[in-house]
């Protein structure tokens, strides 16, 4: 009964191709793995952040690899081992023969582990696959942030998959001071980061400046430097950054992530148009 759940959900998704279905099936593994974390005292400690929380929670289009977190208040000795377990046993009452890795290092503030499994596959009717081949495997990566920028916002958020859990998210001006601090500071460009940015300008999200303050002392170019964030400051260095952009590049980071039909929208990726979008920031 409880495959037949994982079944149902998949066939709501309707895939059209092999790379959306296999989204699909990490997305609904994340879903399964943030209802087991609601299930302990995880969420009276951490939020969720970042891509796959905007996906889930605040209906961005784009499909997302990872779950992040960040602590409430920074704390180095926090464990993540024993809400893995949780993670786990939850998952194989779903027919998953889930393997997890912990990759957490001492005295390193971002702790990581990965979830895998390579049997889901067999048990499920996937439209896409040779099952005379391998299975299909799946891959989730978990990091939480022991010791986060300070200032955020919060809000709770309800699943009602596989059943009514609640969370702990990151409230959209936080998430959008966090984009912005990822945009400013990451050394390559990665377009999903700006799909995101055209989601938080279309819908008119404001910025949590105190949280990206925080951030950008934290890491970065400005590390430890003494400025004063701002929307001047914030448009500013957009304005920079986007001009440096390779567009082409950019949209083709995000064409396997979103299904075929935005395909179109990709090819007006370009200055002006970020340009455009960077404008309505208020």
């Amino acid at each position: 009964m409880s495959v037949k759940l994982i079944q149902d959900r998949l066939d709501s998704y309707n895939c059209k191709s092999n790379v959306e279905e296999e989204h699909a099936i990490r997305e609904i593994t994340q879903e399964v793995a943030l209802a087991a974390l609601g299930r302990t005292d995880f969420f009276k400690h951490a939020m969720f952040q970042g891509g796959t929380c905007l996906r889930i929670f605040y209906g961005l289009n784009l499909f997302s690899e990872d779950m992040d977190f960040i602590l409430k208040e920074p704390n180095s000795d926090f464990e993540l081992q024993p809400h893995l377990q949780a993670v786990s046993d939850e998952l194989k009452a779903y027919g998953y023969d889930i393997e997890i890795v912990d990759r957490s290092k001492a005295g390193v503030a971002v702790k990581k582990a990965f979830l895998k499994d390579d049997s889901l596959g067999k048990v499920l009717r996937l439209q896409y696959v040779d099952k005379s081949g391998p299975s299909r495997k799946i891959r989730v990566k978990l990091e939480i942030d022991t010791k986060p920028p300070s200032g955020s916002g919060m809000e709770i958020k309800y699943l009602d998959f596989p059943f009514v859990s609640s969370v702990a998210v990151q409230d959209r001006p936080s998430l959008f001071a966090g984009k912005l601090h990822a945009l400013l500071c990451r050394e390559y460009v990665k377009g999903r980061d700006w799909y995101d940015f055209l989601w938080y300008t279309s819908h008119n999200v404001g910025i949590n400046y105190a949280f990206l303050s925080s951030a950008l002392a934290q890491q970065g170019p400005w590390h430890h430097k003494s400025i004063q964030v701002n929307l001047k400051w914030c448009l500013e260095h957009l304005e920079d950054k986007i001009n440096s952009v390779d567009w082409v590049a950019a949209r083709e980071d995000v064409r396997r992530f979103v299904k075929a039909t935005e395909h179109p929208s990709l090819e007006l990726w370009s200055k002006e148009l970020f340009l455009s979008q960077m404008r309505k920031i208020t």
